[in-house]
């Protein structure tokens, strides 16, 4: 009963926009509870999304990629134009780089689950009987979304942490940092809608007799 106590005791904080009550109701094991079920949830509402919203589906995860990239570009080239031609520096230009990184680097693992681009050994697999791939790539979405739980759960935490200690990210004056640390478990909610959607194809393809391992192409279209 404690647990799930806890755990309403989450939802309050939540609906309460209060990150200190945040920050204090994600301390105890039920977070992990909360974390599943949001995870799942919000993972579940998302494929929907992409399913009502095909531009999205197939450009989301891309174009922060690219805005992101480009941004880490433009703020480093200005920093040498700043430094070496008028002798100055941006206090930020130093800090708010690897944080856009951060937010590619998300984002790029998530798309990349959808494309199935990471480690699965495809060539072992394409040699198993069709039962054995199915197993196989179940194994996938059930290790992909205890990833997905952890990552939620865990930046959730520093997430709150950050936004009720008011910090700011290094060389700014309002920038805050929670600002930035809230897209990871965002990226992650993404991730667990395409781990969602890849199992769906899976289940799909076994059932109408179609090949299930596919070759995987780093940049290639959904």
């Amino acid at each position: 009963m404690a647990l799930w106590s806890d755990v309403g005791t989450i939802f309050s904080a939540f609906a309460s926009l209060d990150s200190y009550e945040i920050r204090n109701s994600l301390k105890p094991d039920a977070a992990w509870v909360f974390g599943t079920m949001a995870t799942a949830v919000l993972g579940l509402v998302m494929m929907w999304i992409y399913k009502a919203v095909p531009w999205l589906d197939r450009h989301l995860e891309r174009s922060i990629m690219v805005y992101s990239y480009l941004a880490i570009a433009f703020i480093i080239f200005w920093g040498v134009i700043d430094r070496f031609v008028f002798s100055n520096q941006q206090p930020w230009s130093t800090t708010i780089p690897p944080l856009l990184f951060m937010i590619m680097a998300w984002f790029g693992a998530t798309f990349n689950v959808r494309l199935r681009t990471h480690l699965s050994f495809a060539e072992f697999r394409t040699a198993m009987p069709r039962t054995g791939q199915l197993a196989c790539l179940t194994l996938d979405a059930v290790l992909w979304f205890i990833f997905a739980v952890i990552v939620v759960v865990t930046t959730m935490r520093a997430t709150a942490l950050s936004a009720s200690n008011f910090q700011i990210v290094l060389g700014t004056d309002n920038t805050m940092q929670w600002w930035f640390l809230i897209t990871v478990p965002f990226s992650a909610i993404l991730m667990t809608a395409r781990v969602f959607e890849n199992f769906a194809d899976d289940i799909r393809n076994y059932r109408n007799g179609n090949p299930m391992i596919k070759q995987a192409v780093i940049g290639g279209d959904l």
